[in-house]
């Protein structure tokens, strides 16, 4: 509560009657969301972290239940955003002797989580818990703690060992202090030098830059560029841009194709775009990036001006150092070309051919949404169709199972639109919620 949290979502069992208990007693303050099934509330705590911003936790039993939150920790893993998993473990006493549902959770996470500790001391619980809160958000991905029943119910701040050695449990507090984003200047001037000779530039952009909008545009104006989408990152430019061209691989648009192998200079922004083969041959283009992450700064494609900042910032930083472009015939070609794609797609929505297209579906789907509604879809083709057939315009968002593509989560991705808590509203880190419909 003291971090925000105002949700968990989960599955009883005896391996977390403890746990369920406390969540009982501050039922006024923190919603418990049954699932009928424990992958369901690994994929609700995901949905919930990628519409808000916020840490989405999840519950479950120990044994079999904790084994099945894994898909969706995962999914919550690969397109990077916090969550925490809270499991059961069976009683510390039983531990190693093959006890009913002993499954050693904390070893079976090693993959899924960035924090992963089995607490065997109630001692550790207000630090652990910090610990994992905080690098579920530093480091944009899973925290898992799991706790034996014996834990669970003993008393709150209880050390039962005698301490050998000079230690004291550390005096935490609930505090996540966002990392700055500015780049380095040198950084920018030089990724300036190299867009501003650009003759045929493109920009890419992903999920890192769904906050940056207006920046996006702004220097895809100021460089005449063509704006490509990643599917985890439609909702950056609206599909009604002049400056986009929709998206790219298998679920993207001709136009996006042929701008990856015209572009002189690739402009890559909060993207870790896996499918290297849909990006351009180094050896004809260069490419300027723009990421959060040192580690993913050249992942995909060798990158000649890598620079580590925050998407919104970056872009900022830039902006006054583009040469402005008039007249602009590059983007003039894709402009038409994309006109000519969308009356394709229309004509796939066509409500005469008989039997009626899934794309004609999907076309009402989006003419009746909202424009503030936030789109989701599961994988497979449909994910195709929402691509090409969902439209981003207003303040319309959209996610999905990005980089793991997993079967059936969209269900089961629940609605942010609940009024916060009195912990939320005074939490440290209620400053990043989207707390809107």
């Amino acid at each position: 509560m003291a971090w925000g949290v105002d949700t968990v979502f989960g599955l009883p069992g005896d391996g977390i009657n403890g746990i369920m208990e406390g969540l009982r007693r501050h039922r006024d303050r923190v919603r418990f969301v049954l699932v009928h099934h424990e992958e369901a509330a690994a994929f609700m705590a995901t949905g919930y972290a990628k519409a808000t911003g916020r840490i989405g936790v999840c519950l479950a039993t120990s044994g079999p239940g904790g084994i099945h939150l894994l898909n969706g920790l995962y999914d919550a893993k690969l397109d990077h955003v916090p969550v925490l998993a809270i499991t059961g473990m069976q009683e510390t006493s039983v531990l190693g002797t093959g006890y009913q549902q002993e499954v050693h959770l904390d070893k079976l996470f090693a993959d899924v989580a960035e924090y992963n500790m089995m607490v065997t001391n109630p001692a550790q619980l207000p630090s652990l818990v910090d610990l994992a809160v905080r690098t579920a958000y530093a480091r944009r991905g899973v925290s898992h703690l799991t706790l034996p029943n014996d834990i669970q119910v003993a008393e709150a701040g209880a050390d039962p060992y005698k301490s050998v050695a000079p230690v004291r449990a550390p005096q935490t507090a609930p505090v996540y202090l966002q990392s700055p984003g500015l780049p380095r200047q040198e950084d920018v001037e030089w990724a300036a030098e190299v867009l501003n000779r650009a003759e045929r530039p493109a920009m890419l952009v992903g999920q890192g830059a769904l906050h940056a909008r207006e920046e996006v545009l702004a220097v895809a104006e100021a460089l005449g560029a063509p704006v490509v989408k990643t599917l985890p990152g439609k909702a950056v430019v609206p599909d009604d841009s002049p400056y986009t061209t929709g998206g790219l691989g298998l679920l993207g648009t001709r136009p996006s194709e042929e701008l990856m192998d015209e572009a002189d200079v690739l402009f890559m922004v909060g993207t870790n775009f896996p499918y290297s083969k849909f990006l351009p041959e180094v050896r004809d283009t260069r490419v300027v990036q723009f990421e959060a992450d040192p580690t993913r700064a050249g992942a995909r494609i060798a990158t000649d001006v890598p620079v580590v900042c925050d998407a919104k910032e970056g872009l900022r930083a830039l902006l006054p150092l583009l040469a402005r472009r008039d007249g602009n015939g590059h983007l003039a070609k894709y402009q038409k070309m994309m006109a000519k794609w969308r009356s394709d797609m229309e004509a796939l929505e066509n409500p005469d051919r008989h039997p009626i297209a899934p794309q004609y579906v999907m076309s009402i789907i989006d003419e009746l949404a909202a424009e503030d509604a936030i789109m989701t879809c599961d994988s497979g083709t449909i994910a195709t169709w929402a691509a090409r057939h969902w439209t981003i315009r207003g303040g319309r968002e959209f996610y999905l199972s990005g980089t793991l593509a997993t079967m059936a989560p969209a269900c089961r991705t629940p609605s942010p639109c609940s009024t916060p808590s009195p912990a939320a509203r005074s939490s440290p880190t209620s400053g990043t919620a989207a707390s809107r419909c």
